[in-house]
C-alpha cells in the first residue's frame, strides 16, 4: 500500500482540523518557522504520511518536526508514528512543548541543524 496518495477530503478535512486547534507551542513554532523564515526551508503543517498527520514537515530535508507533551514520554504508538515515517524517508525530530515554550530560539536552532544533515537538501553537514 503506497503511503502518499492523491488529494483526500477526509484527510484534508482531518488536518485542517489539526491546524485550526493546534497548540500553544505548535502556534508559536509554525509562527518562526512559515514563510521560510529559518533558513530558507519551507515547512508544511499537519501533512499525512501514511495514516498518521505529522506536525510540520520540511519535504526538501525529509524532515518530521514533532512537538510533544508529558503524554508521548515512553509511547509505543510514537515508534509505530516515527517507523512509519522513517519508511517514507523521513527522519522524526521530536522536540517537547516546554523547550518551544522556554525557549524557541534553541529549538529552532536544533531544527537548523537537524534539517542541515539531510543528504536530500544539499546542504553542509552541519
Amino acid at each position: 500500500m503506497p503511503l502518499f496518495r492523491g488529494a483526500n477530503a477526509k484527510r484534508t478535512t482531518r488536518s485542517r482540523r489539526l491546524r485550526r486547534d493546534s497548540t500553544d507551542a505548535e502556534r508559536i513554532l509554525w509562527a518562526a518557522l512559515r514563510a521560510r523564515q529559518l533558513d530558507g526551508l519551507k515547512f508544511v503543517r499537519q501533512e499525512p504520511i501514511g495514516p498518521y498527520f505529522a506536525d510540520f514537515v520540511c519535504r526538501d530535508a525529509k524532515l518530521v518536526v514533532e512537538l510533544d507533551g508529558g503524554q508521548h514520554a515512553d509511547s509505543a504508538y510514537d515508534e509505530r508514528r516515527d517507523a512509519t515515517m522513517n519508511e517514507a524517508g523521513y527522519r522524526v525530530l521530536r522536540l517537547w512543548n516546554n523547550d518551544v515554550l522556554g525557549n524557541l530560539e534553541g529549538a529552532l536552532i536544533t531544527i537548523a541543524r537537524a534539517s542541515s544533515l539531510s543528504p536530500f537538501t544539499g546542504r553542509g553537514s552541519g
